[in-house]
């Protein structure tokens, strides 16, 4: 993928049309400002940032995921406390200063930026040098350039417009900022912001003009992850239902169900995808409509922080799992990475674990001639106890997405050396406390390798859009319009398939109302709501929970639920309404005039 510099120095170039000969232009070294992009390939290498983009530290590469969401909806629980701007998150406090929100401000609409160079470049490269021959591909690079900048939008507008604000008066209307052209002027690059009315008629504009230009397209090869019609429409999908077009998010949504081709994975290959196996990725996995690729290859340092940038994320450095120690204790147990973060213990009997707390016990198979070790440990866990667990998984006596999610110490196994396999440890910091889980994030998380040996970061792809998604979408818009049949059946399909059944068929962890007990029993949220729990679980971790929460107003009652997180040191856990909106931060403020007196309310 293309270095930053190079957007940026295309976008000056689609801007100035410069007619100098470039060998009279210094630096040599660069594009003649008047005649790039010349070709498909061109115009193609413009578009690579605008993919490459999703891979920035401040988004998908690192920052987002793990230390804003996953700390603002608890899905972890983080034990550095170190980084005022991490613990605002988890105390869903946020100032104007907080440099998560600001890295996601200004990335997003960095994607914005290369989406509309992408745009431009297609416009100079069909006036001046395309082909008849050359226009399909020309267009599809548009169809994909319109997808992304609608994406780019999407997430702009959930999270800093005032779409979600509580109490919201007749002046509560603004979105962001729209920029659709490359600026000619600073004050052009100056916007104040758009109403939250005419963002989401952009989204939907791009992304049915997406859908249009990608029509029929099936990409092959290094391809397939590209985005497709398939791609646009079920975005578009989402796009109406959060935007309560309760009618056109149905005939979209399903339209993706019936015609995509896409289906729910089988159980075994959902539970593998996450972990980056080659039989779940890319053109293997039934189930994405849009994918952020991670190839997983040794890179020999920090992914986006090493020598070859943008090479895959690095989110795996907060999530990694902790391994027992080689001595085989607890005591010496260590995280294979930073080990900031481990599962949230609310979030255990969340997916109805109810076996409680495990004690270690002597081990009756230590080999006492033998030195002790990962594999013959002193002490284990009370193995009544774990014959317990192993049961609950044979049996689905709990939500099997547990196991998708998390990693149970004694129970499940990690290779911190990249070749052995070692019993996964509760994390030092837990060791005093009997009455802790502390469960390893298994989602997303690095289980094959230790990253601060500089072997390769995550491996998984990072899914945006996926099939179950959708599914759990049409659920919801069913719903809302009076079909509530319709509503159980889908929710039903993505159930079945976490717990291992045929999705068409009948099956016996079915739910048989809209209000039917959850595997979340007595919690007041999600206990008795299949439609809030099924998204919780099925997507847990996956950055789409924090979206649910602030349009469905769920802030204070999450906050109840969780009660405590290590890192919010003010106490017991509130939710200041006002994040249901993030700030528009400072470095925005004090550099665009136009938005200076349009900040979010209560900021």
């Amino acid at each position: 993928m293309n270095k930053k510099i190079f957007s940026g120095l295309l976008g000056i170039a689609l801007l100035t049309g410069c007619a100098k000969d470039p060998v009279n232009v210094a630096p040599t070294n660069q594009y003649s400002l008047g005649s790039y992009p010349a070709s498909v390939d061109d115009l193609n290498s413009v578009l690579a940032a605008s993919y490459a983009n999703l891979r920035d530290p401040n988004l998908f590469g690192f920052n987002l995921l793990p230390k804003a969401l996953a700390n603002a909806t608890h899905a972890t629980n983080c034990v550095y406390a170190g980084d005022p701007f991490w613990n605002e998150m988890a105390a869903t406090n946020l100032t104007v200063a907080n440099s998560y929100v600001d890295g996601a401000w200004q990335m997003f609409y960095s994607g914005v930026k290369d989406c509309n160079a992408t745009l431009s470049g297609a416009d100079f490269f069909s006036a001046k040098y395309a082909k008849p021959t050359d226009i399909p591909s020309v267009n599809l690079i548009r169809g994909q350039a319109y997808f992304l900048r609608a994406f780019y939008y999407f997430n702009l507008e959930c999270y800093f417009g005032e779409d979600n604000i509580t109490s919201p008066t007749a002046t509560d209307t603004m979105g962001v900022p729209l920029v659709t052209a490359l600026p000619t002027s600073l004050a052009g690059a100056q916007l104040g912001r758009s109403s939250i009315k005419a963002v989401w008629a952009q989204i939907e504009s791009d992304l049915n003009q997406a859908a249009t230009l990608l029509k029929g397209q099936v990409w092959t090869g290094n391809d397939v992850d590209r985005v497709t019609e398939w791609s646009a429409k079920a975005l578009l999908g989402k796009s109406y239902l959060f935007t309560k077009d309760y009618n056109d998010a149905k005939t979209t949504l399903l339209d993706v169900i019936n015609n995509s081709g896409r289906s729910l994975m089988p159980y075994t290959g959902y539970m593998n995808s996450f972990l980056g196996v080659a039989s779940a990725k890319g053109a293997n996995n039934t189930e994405s409509l849009f994918v952020l690729n991670i190839d997983g290859q040794s890179f020999g340092d920090y992914g986006v922080y090493g020598g070859t940038p943008n090479s895959t994320s690095i989110m795996g450095l907060i999530w990694c799992p902790w391994s027992l120690g080689a001595d085989g204790t607890e005591s010496g147990a260590s995280p294979m990475g930073y080990g900031n973060e481990v599962t949230h213990d609310k979030n255990i009997t969340r997916f109805g674990f109810n076996l409680g707390y495990y004690n270690l016990v002597s081990n009756p198979n230590f080999n006492s001639s033998m030195p002790a070790s990962y594999n013959n440990p002193v002490k284990v866990m009370d193995p009544t106890f774990k014959a317990n667990s192993l049961a609950a998984r044979t049996n689905n006596t709990v939500d099997p997405r547990l196991w998708v999610n998390c990693l149970q110490p004694w129970v499940d196994s990690v290779m911190p050396d990249g070749k052995t396999w070692y019993p996964v440890s509760k994390p030092s910091y837990y060791l005093n406390g009997p009455t802790d889980y502390g469960w390893s994030i298994r989602k997303y998380a690095p289980v094959f390798n230790n990253i601060n040996n500089l072997g390769p970061a995550d491996v998984s792809d990072i899914y945006f859009i996926r099939l179950a998604d959708v599914y759990l979408l049409y659920a919801e818009a069913c719903m809302n319009s009076s079909d509530n049949a319709d509503a159980l059946t889908y929710l039903n399909m993505v159930k079945r398939r976490a717990y291992n059944y045929p999705v068409n068929a009948a099956s016996p962890v079915d739910y048989q109302s809209l209000t039917s007990q959850t595997a979340a029993i007595g919690d007041p949220v999600l206990g008795n709501n299949p439609l809030y729990y099924e998204r919780w679980a099925e997507l847990f971790n996956e950055g789409q929970w924090w979206f649910d929460i602030c349009r469905w107003h769920l802030g204070a009652s999450e906050a109840a639920y969780y009660g405590t997180a290590i890192n919010a040191t003010s106490g017991p856990l509130t939710f200041n309404s006002n994040a249901y909106a993030w700030p528009i931060p400072l470095n925005e403020l004090n550099s665009n005039p136009a938005i200076q007196h349009q900040q979010n309310p209560g900021y």
